[in-house]
């Protein structure tokens, strides 16, 4: 091969590269229901929470004994198959005999959230046949909070097609991205409490270094304020010893000694012949 043909084969290469790039960073993403000038900033700040799932696919396979054996296939905010341009986010595809249907598309997305979860719904998709009087089917989608989980446990919780209208299919999802923030602000106890300690620490820090560089104070004296709270103490111990006394202030001593009513009788008998005569 020639120089200039080689050449040529390369520009062909990288701009094929190019253009599958381009078409790979342009995929479609969730378009919520509406003008987007009505769309809410409630409703953008939630799609943006969400951009962390969005490179992740999901699956989950459903068989109820030999009449239905489904996968099911869910991308978050983004196309299943981006190829097909459907805009499926959601597609169901039977095992049986390999056919698609698009249960939800994203380009028919609503969103909305509470304290601790987040839910996805997808609604446009293909019509249902018998049921729900042929209306197009929907997914909705349960995202709840699971702390220092990215995404886990996708599933489907079940499929309501029995009613005449509103049928949709129910999945849970657990993800950390549906969790409120952490709110990491001291309470007011909290700082309280610190500017109580602080305050002391240098009360004590500050007074030991006066006494002892300063006043000269040596021992105990270094405490700052010693003599007041010594004071203090003896004061908490006496009201301690009057608040928890078990005996009144007047109650016998324990120890008695011997007293007159112990002693016997003075013997009548006189020592006289001891005495002189």
């Amino acid at each position: 091969m020639s120089p200039p043909c080689h050449t040529s084969a390369l520009l062909l290469v990288f701009m094929a590269l190019a253009v599958a790039g381009a078409e790979q960073s342009e995929e479609r993403s969730c378009d919520v229901i509406g003008d987007e000038s009505s769309e809410s900033q409630m409703e953008r700040a939630l799609l943006k929470k969400l951009e962390p799932l969005s490179h992740m696919r999901f699956n989950v396979t459903v068989e109820k004994g030999k009449t239905e054996n489904y996968i099911y296939h869910f991308r978050v905010c983004r196309e299943v198959n981006s190829t097909s341009h459907d805009f499926g986010g959601l597609v169901q595809i039977d095992r049986q005999n390999d056919k698609t249907t698009v249960i939800g598309r994203i380009n028919e997305t609503q969103v909305f959230n509470g304290s601790d979860w987040i839910m996805l719904i997808y609604k446009g998709g293909d019509s249902y046949g018998r049921h729900c009087s042929g209306e197009k089917r929907r997914a909705v989608i349960m995202i709840s909070c699971k702390r220092g989980v990215t995404a886990s446990s996708f599933s489907i919780i079940s499929e309501e097609r029995e009613k005449e209208q509103e049928c949709f299919y129910l999945f849970e999802m657990d993800s950390s991205v549906a969790c409120p923030a952490e709110n990491s602000h001291l309470s007011v106890g909290s700082i309280l409490l610190i500017t109580f300690v602080s305050l002391i620490a240098v009360y004590i820090t500050g007074g030991f270094l006066y006494q002892r560089l300063v006043v000269g104070a040596k021992g105990m004296e270094q405490i700052p304020h010693f003599a007041f709270w010594q004071d203090l103490g003896n004061l908490v111990a006496d009201g301690c010893d009057f608040v928890c006394r078990s005996k009144p202030r007047n109650a016998p001593a324990a120890y008695r000694g011997v007293g007159d009513d112990q002693l016997g009788e003075e013997s009548e008998e006189r020592d006289d012949h001891l005495l002189p005569m």
